[in-house]
């Protein structure tokens, strides 16, 4: 399950609080808008008109394609041009009006696709939209009236849709082409991609339910934000899971249904339950498939609970894990597990990028996919075999009546992603009290850096929950083998176990606890914030970065993110925030990012990771871009509609930015 939890947003306040200080000292100001806000370089763009470009909307999945590579060949948006940008269409979905207060607990995550030669795209609210990718016009609204009276436990959701064609139908049969919808109330809808009905043959008028009320808690125990994935004839849905409410949380079961029939073909368990103490182990984010080799390749999470692992019998060896499974019928073909025995929520995040590896004179079939414990790990996809060393290596050991450690975790060899480990004498503040505080704070609880169990007396998590990497997951071009991926570096997050009967006690427990019912012990969670409402952490505390793959070097890393949207005066201070959604690269030489909370998107120049340009957005964007080409133009288009568990800037937008002049199709 993904966690994210509220007070992130303190993270990009605390800037208030620091430059009250400096404004204080009045002549400081000055002296840090010159450091932090530094004057343009001076560079001229290309005016020119830009050469028309063929039409190119191939972006039919929402990591661009079926291997999640979320790399486009375009390149009419170049480094010598991307100055030019501006808005070309906007386009408002109205959920802002229509759904009152609901608003507050969802989350606009989707990256759009095309199909039927449509921009297609869903809102938190499972509404779908269907609009002109030249103009923005809409053409049709399917809206699946999930109940939003509930507060769900994860935030309401939508990352995107998946795409099918029937080949054996005629092109003018209603439903030849489809778009698959799961929903947060656990349905899954198909939809004629032309028309927005739904097709009749597809279960029960067009719907499925994937995972029946009886199955679960409670009607907000599990939902359903991420895109289906589509390979050959099957439909492939996962699930997300509240899995520190109890022990025995639902099935993390994987489904798959006939596109045509909508009737279940097969299903996966990752955690199969064989005394009833735990569940999950779920795929709640994206996945990613091989059609020439029959493959998916699931991500799965955590068991439940989360921070308590002593309830647990039975087999775990495909939780945390990347499990290839057979397309056709759901056989388990291999698995490469990153965690043994987690108890620190650090489930895959994403799904594998594919890629070819060129090593030797050879050309390697492989993925690459980043964890929240910010590890980066490449693998062949036919085998599941590391293509870049993976050591098991000794960890810290629980002292917990009760509960298990492994001995050892894997460490990959690749660079890491984020900060794994951080002392109390690294303690950050502005003002002595400050660090004092941090330092008190962190001298007093287990730290022992990366996999420190969770204790009674509290434990560091590094990363937190929240990542390192999350679920927007890497960008790979596969001309040059270049990774990039952006990660949180923010805060330490506390972990502190409660006996049962002392939690059961008292019902007045703070927000961040959750009860793990039928576990011997609940928990309680802070992050690690100073008196002055600052991480304890040093910045930055938001990164992207890009790793040579054939070589498995770091490349750049550079902070993302600035205070500018929080800072009075918009000084922009380069400390990185935090960050969900993810990258897009293209052949332009760009990388284009939003994610942050400083409320904008970014153009990075892929060789070095420059910011070459950015725009202010008119609501937080937690969604991935993507690209396509039409009328002789490139747009470039993005999701800004904020985060409830972030706390950021809400709306309903949806954006396409183009280089200006007249541009007609060859």
């Amino acid at each position: 399950m993904q966690t994210v939890r509220g007070k992130s947003r303190r993270c990009v306040l605390l800037v208030v609080v620091s430059l009250i200080l400096i404004i204080a000292v009045g002549s400081l100001l000055a002296v840090l808008a010159l450091q932090f806000d530094p004057p343009q370089d001076g560079r001229s763009w290309d005016t020119s008109t830009p050469v028309p470009v063929a039409d190119n909307l191939d972006w039919q999945a929402v990591g661009g394609d079926a291997g999640q590579t979320k790399y486009s060949p375009l390149a009419q948006i170049t480094a010598a041009n991307v100055g030019r940008l501006q808005v070309a269409w906007t386009y408002r979905t109205g959920e802002m009006e229509r759904r009152g207060e609901a608003i507050n607990w969802s989350k606009f995550e989707a990256t759009p696709i095309i199909a039927d030669n449509k921009l297609v795209l869903c809102t938190p609210f499972n509404r779908v939209a269907a609009l002109d990718p030249a103009t923005g016009e809409e053409f049709w609204v399917f809206d699946a009236e999930i109940d939003t009276s509930l507060k769900p436990i994860n935030n309401l959701g939508c990352r995107g849709l998946a795409r099918w064609v029937d080949t054996a139908a005629s092109p003018d049969t209603p439903c030849a082409e489809r778009l698959y919808m799961a929903t947060n109330d656990r349905r899954l809808f198909a939809l004629d991609a032309h028309t927005g009905a739904r097709c009749e043959d597809f279960g029960e008028n067009g719907e499925v339910i994937v995972i029946p009320l009886a199955e679960t808690h409670d009607p907000l125990e599990v939902h359903i934000n991420a895109a289906p994935a589509v390979v050959g004839d099957v439909v492939v849905v996962g699930s997300s899971i509240a899995d520190n409410e109890r022990s025995a949380a639902a099935s993390g079961r994987v489904h798959a249904f006939d596109t045509r029939t909508g009737k279940l073909s097969w299903k996966f368990d990752p955690v199969p339950r064989s005394n009833g103490k735990t569940g999950a182990g779920n795929v709640w984010s994206s996945i990613s498939a091989d059609p020439d080799r029959d493959l998916v390749f699931l991500p799965t999470s955590s068991p439940s609970p989360d921070f308590f692992g002593g309830e647990r019998e039975g087999d775990e060896s495909l939780a945390n894990s990347i499990v290839a499974v057979r397309a056709s019928t759901g056989a388990v073909v291999w698995s490469f597990q990153t965690v043994h025995h987690d108890l620190w929520d650090y489930d895959i995040p994403a799904a594998p990028a594919l890629f070819t590896l060129r090593r030797d004179g050879g050309e390697i079939p492989a993925m690459a996919f980043a964890t929240k414990s910010a590890f980066l790990f490449v693998l062949d996809r036919e085998t599941g075999k590391p293509l870049y060393p993976v050591i098991e290596r000794s960890v810290p050991q629980t002292d917990v009546p009760g509960e298990r450690t492994s001995p050892t975790q894997p460490f990959s060899t690749l660079p890491t992603l984020a900060r794994q480990s951080f002392s109390a004498e690294e303690a950050f503040g502005i003002i002595g009290i400050d660090k004092m505080k941090c330092r008190s704070m962190l001298e007093n609880i287990r730290n022992e850096g990366i996999f420190t169990p969770p204790s009674l007396g509290g434990s560091a998590l590094v990363p937190s929950r929240a990542g390192g990497a999350e679920w927007g997951g890497v960008a790979i071009d596969p001309t040059s083998n270049r990774l990039i991926v952006n990660t949180n570096s923010f805060p330490i997050e506390i972990i502190k176990l409660i006996p049962r009967e002392e939690y059961d006690r008292s019902p007045d427990w703070p927000a961040f606890s959750a009860p793990q019912t039928g576990a011997r012990y609940a928990y309680e969670s802070k992050q690690a914030f100073s008196q002055l409402g600052m991480p304890c952490t040093p910045p930055p505390w938001g990164l992207i970065s890009a790793i040579d793959l054939d070589t498995g070097k770091l490349a750049w890393r550079k902070p993302l993110g600035t205070t500018s949207s929080q800072a009075p005066f918009g000084i922009a201070l380069n400390w990185g925030t935090p960050n969900f959604g993810g990258p897009l690269m293209t052949a332009g030489g760009l990388v284009f990012i939003a994610a942050t909370t400083d409320d904008r998107l970014r153009a990075l120049r892929v060789d070095d990771g420059e910011e070459i340009w950015a725009v202010d957005l008119p609501a937080s964007a937690q969604a991935s871009p993507m690209t396509y080409a039409v009328g002789g133009r490139q747009y470039v288009v993005l999701a800004a509609g904020g985060h409830g568990m972030m706390g950021t800037k809400k709306g309903d937008y949806v954006i396409a930015y183009a280089l200006p002049g007249p541009v007609k199709a060859n």
